[in-house]
């Protein structure tokens, strides 16, 4: 039943979008038109929107590499939170893991120098990490 009902909708909205066209097109004649701005009178400079374009796109491909990059530290810092989490000996709660590029620095309280150590091992055998910095605190 809502199957059908849609299916209808979708037809009457593509008749409608069709009829609309064909009466724009029927309005003009039946001709169409070159492609140029609205309005412009004689001849249309692109090289500024050319290099509009470029600039737009240099700033979407920057924003996209660091999204990129602020991904792969948040799955760095997740991968290791949970090998911490899995563990047994390491208590995940009291301990802050924070990437910068493939550095990670764990910060925190350990209860034992048997937990210390195996928090940055775990770090240190993630992908992505070359090196952990430990300012964990305690024995």
């Amino acid at each position: 039943m809502i199957r059908g009902v849609l299916s209808l909708v979708l037809v009457v909205i593509v008749v409608v979008g069709l009829a609309a066209f064909l009466l724009g097109r029927r309005s003009s004649g039946w001709q169409i038109w070159p492609d140029s701005p609205v309005g412009a009178a004689g001849p249309v400079d692109t090289s500024k929107a050319r290099d509009v374009g470029a600039k737009i796109g240099e700033a979407a491909a920057k924003a996209a590499n660091e999204a990129e990059d602020a991904l792969a530290t948040g799955s760095v810092t997740a991968k290791i939170k949970s090998k911490m989490a899995l563990d047994e000996l390491v208590k995940a709660r009291n301990i802050h893991v924070d990437t910068n590029g493939s550095v990670v620095t764990l910060t925190g309280v350990v209860d034992s120098k048997a937990e210390r150590e195996r928090a940055v091992q775990l770090a240190k055998e993630t992908k992505g990490v070359t090196s952990v910095i430990d300012h964990l605190r305690g024995p």
